[in-house]
């Protein structure tokens, strides 16, 4: 086995992430969680936040890592020597998008695997999006995010 990176933005982590991770944690040595500083998002969250929340929500899981960064994924993969990436699939529409990146990282890294796990089905309607958009207008979140990142919304969009 081997240490396995599980990329996203995580603005915020839902359960759907959590779910993914732990799910890859059972398989792997270990596993780096990496939160991506992406300049072409405007994220609600600073990278240290998510990467806070990620922290508080996977205190469970031993052989979970947090790190951060901004970049190529292939360079934080080759600089930490990691050559499997892990994945969640919600639907067809994230495989497409996902495809293409593990292609593109495939070749900018020839050896660093992708590999997809699929979303259970609970979570499969699951993103952070949408949860901004409900927690922006009121709605409940209860069950979609862990309790630290319920808080932090509450906080970001509070209530009149």
């Amino acid at each position: 086995m081997a240490t396995a990176l599980c990329p996203g933005s995580f603005d915020p982590p839902t359960n759907g992430h959590i779910d993914v991770i732990e799910r890859a944690s059972r398989y792997f040595d270990s596993v780096v969680v990496a939160v991506i500083a992406n300049p072409s998002k405007e994220p609600l969250f600073s990278l240290e936040q998510r990467s806070d929340m990620l922290r508080d929500a996977l205190t469970h899981v031993d052989n979970v890592e947090i790190a951060s960064f901004d970049g190529l994924l292939v360079d934080f993969a080759r600089d930490r020597d990691l050559g499997v990436v892990v994945k969640g699939l919600r639907a067809i529409s994230d495989f497409e998008y996902e495809l293409q990146m593990a292609q593109m990282n495939s070749n900018l890294s020839p050896g660093l695997d992708t590999m997809f796990m699929t979303a259970k089905p609970e979570w499969a309607f699951l993103s952070s999006s949408l949860v901004k958009e409900v927690a922006r207008y009121g709605g409940s979140i209860d069950g979609l995010v862990p309790p630290g990142v319920a808080k932090a919304l509450q906080g970001a969009f509070p209530t009149p």
